[in-house]
């Protein structure tokens, strides 16, 4: 006989109550965090190093579909998105706020399971949990993460520094969140159809490990440093390569030439992009949600990262009068649009 799962009601609990029950194990790791959860603001310390800070927002049925998203990994991915955007600013995040607007059908043992998947990543990269808030909701579930970190003045990257003839790189691969995504959604109409039909997820963690639970990329960061690199520009990859390319472009004021044949792709995506009849660069271009960072380097840095298999040199940046440009395997320049993901659709 199966067990059956507790389902406590929050309002058992109430505001006050939950909020302690969900903050009562906090621990924090870094000098900066002075005063965590527990008054009316956080006190943090930076002495002499830039803030950077970013607030990045979740809602159901717009960001995330429950009926194929666990709480524990909704969890994780909503602190590692935000993360993302800290070290896009060639930055360590340390700090980090939650909000969360929640609807009666959540339980306590619910919130718990978010809140697993939460302290996950803050202990895996080192982040402190120091405040925020939690109201009803009637339609739902939304998530408000603030995240906060620190960098040394000089090492700042932003997305204005690129220079025409810097190189143009990204970490890792491409496409394979915008293909696990295609993979949940349509086992998840066959669910709708026949509930006792198994989801075929088999052969593909892969690509549904990147669309359920991304991971910044902080290794990358302390590559930079250990090889004496500082990006001229860089862009984290949230709503697809396109959308950040003209992004780079357009806060630098060049053009750039990107090489289709180039475009970093795992053979799981490729597999299930021919499953379901989708073109794979399409899903590199404009999927989004990869959470890999695209970034531009002096040719100098050419030698450094030439062997590395976590880049790759995708392209090159032009003169603005160039254009943005998709260069064909057979040579054809073609006007790059910008298709990325419009969670507003």
């Amino acid at each position: 006989m199966s067990k059956e799962t507790k389902h406590t009601s929050i309002s058992t609990l109430g505001e006050f109550g939950l909020i302690d029950r969900l903050t009562k194990n906090i621990q924090l790791k870094n000098d900066s965090s002075v005063l965590g959860v527990g008054d009316d603001a956080a006190i943090l310390d930076y002495r002499n190093k830039q803030i950077v800070v970013t607030s990045d927002l979740l809602t159901e049925g717009i960001h995330f579909n429950l009926m194929y998203v666990p709480l524990k990994h909704l969890g994780y991915k909503s602190v590692a998105v935000n993360l993302s955007d800290i070290y896009a600013m060639n930055a360590t995040p340390k700090q980090i706020t939650i909000s969360i607007a929640i609807s009666s059908k959540f339980s306590v043992e619910a919130m718990d399971e978010l809140y697993e998947g939460i302290y996950l990543a803050c202990e895996r990269y080192g982040v402190d949990l120091v405040g925020g808030d939690t109201t009803s909701s009637l339609t739902g579930l939304t998530i408000s993460i603030t995240a906060i970190g620190e960098v040394e003045k000089d090492d700042i990257v932003k997305r204005s520094g690129a220079r025409a003839n810097d190189l143009l790189c990204v970490s890792g691969d491409l496409g394979g969140a915008y293909m696990g995504l295609q993979l949940l959604e349509r086992e998840n109409e066959v669910f709708k159809v026949n509930e006792n039909m198994k989801p075929q997820l088999s052969g593909y963690d892969y690509i549904l490990e990147r669309q359920l639970k991304p991971e910044p990329r902080a290794d990358i960061i302390a590559a930079f440093k250990k090889m004496g690199i500082k990006p001229s520009s860089m862009i984290d990859i949230s709503d697809g390569l396109s959308s950040e390319i003209m992004h780079l472009c357009k806060n630098s004021g060049v053009g750039c030439s990107l090489f289709e044949d180039k475009v970093p792709m795992d053979l799981q995506t490729k597999q299930m992009a021919e499953e379901l009849n989708i073109n794979p660069l399409v899903a590199a271009l404009n999927g989004g949600e990869d959470y890999e960072l695209l970034f531009t380097l002096p040719l100098d840095d050419y030698e450094k990262i030439k062997n590395d298999p976590d880049f790759t040199i995708i392209g090159h940046m032009t003169e603005a009068s160039e254009g943005i440009n998709l260069v064909t395997t057979v040579g054809s320049a073609i006007p790059l649009q910008a298709q990325g993901w419009n969670h507003g659709k």
